[in-house]
């Protein structure tokens, strides 16, 4: 973990700036060409499933691995040439908490803050305000090994922030963790972009990154696909209003598809496993007499069929082919010399 101590200065820079930054591992590339920019203040998702080189943009941004080439600066300070200074105003929690079991809550806090130079007192204080921040307060005096994996999560992340940083890295922070205890991340990491904090989010949860984020970027194998806020994402899958059919016989969705392609201005998306077809939905519900017409002349039994939202897991199949969590046993093909390359 690095923090940084708060500063109006730092926090006007707080942004991220990322040039044709490229890794590989061997014969695997694990970036290729990856371009972004954050602005100070944003909530910004980096969604990919397991291998798509999101754990691995968070390494280099966060010093601690070299890209093989391209630049990223981070708070304006090159993350190669000026390291330490890129670790003096970030903080980061992997996708493993990284506090002492041995210790107890308070004792962790007050540890992070007296190596960061606070002074005792002051370390005190602030872990004080991070264990109540964090509903953490009746627990303080436990040792952690005593701790929920929620607890410890909540824990981890107030670590990261008790040096005040001004830009934020969360690798997969919910990653494990019971809804409730989700949820009550989500309300904190919300939080820190109220003073100026930038937080760079990576995810698998489509969820999570449509709940939190203000931008969004999809990658996969490596590259940066589409990038946006939310609404724009959606866009690519019909804007505000998506018809979604689901076929009695999932069997039979391939042969549906082929009936209604025409229908999706080259944007029909099936759910084999579901039985399931969205399709943009740009003249309304008009469309959808016409949809009941084709799918009975082929003796194709609709189960539902209604209007909805596009969800970030359309704007994903949509874009990838595949869903954010489906290739998830990609993660075992990606130990590469010790490497979790996310």
């Amino acid at each position: 973990m690095s923090n940084a101590t708060n500063s109006n200065e730092v926090c006007q820079n707080a942004s991220i700036d990322i040039k044709g930054i490229n890794k590989s591992y061997g014969k695997l590339q694990a970036l290729n060409n990856v371009d972004l920019v954050i602005e100070q203040g944003t909530v910004f998702a980096l969604l990919g499933p397991n291998g798509s080189g999101k754990t691995t943009l968070v390494r280099i941004l966060t010093t601690l691995l070299r890209p093989d080439s391209g630049s990223a600066h981070v708070a304006g300070y090159d993350v190669v040439r000026e390291a330490h200074s890129v670790r003096s105003v970030i903080g980061l929690a992997g996708q493993y908490p990284a506090v002492d079991e041995i210790l107890t809550g308070k004792e962790n806090l007050e540890m992070i803050g007296r190596l960061y130079h606070l002074g005792k007192s002051v370390a005190r204080a602030r872990a004080k305000e991070l264990l109540n921040r964090f509903d953490l307060a009746e627990a303080a005096n436990r040792q952690v090994k005593t701790f929920s994996g929620g607890m410890r999560r909540r824990l981890d992340l107030a670590a990261t922030l008790i040096a005040r940083p001004s830009i934020l890295f969360l690798d997969e922070p919910t990653t494990g963790l019971d809804p409730r205890s989700r949820l009550g991340l989500w309300e904190v990491i919300a939080a820190q972009a109220k003073d100026c904090n930038t937080v760079f989010l990576t995810t698998q949860y489509l969820e999570e990154a449509d709940r939190l984020a203000n931008k969004i970027a999809i990658i996969d194998k490596g590259r940066v696909l589409r990038q946006g806020t939310n609404q724009e994402l959606k866009e690519c899958c019909g804007g505000d209003t998506l018809i979604k059919v689901r076929i009695a016989d999932s069997n039979k969705i391939s042969k549906a598809s082929d009936v209604l392609e025409d229908l999706a201005a080259g944007k029909l998306v099936s759910y084999p496993d579901t039985g399931e077809i969205t399709i943009p939905a740009i003249n309304g519900p008009s469309l959808m007499p016409e949809i009941v017409r084709r799918l009975d002349a082929h003796n194709i039994i609709i189960a539902e069929l209604a209007l909805k939202p596009p969800t970030l897991d359309d704007v994903f199949l949509s874009i990838t082919g595949h869903t954010a969590l489906e290739n998830a046993e990609a993660k075992q093909n990606t130990h590469i010399t010790g490497r979790d390359d996310k």
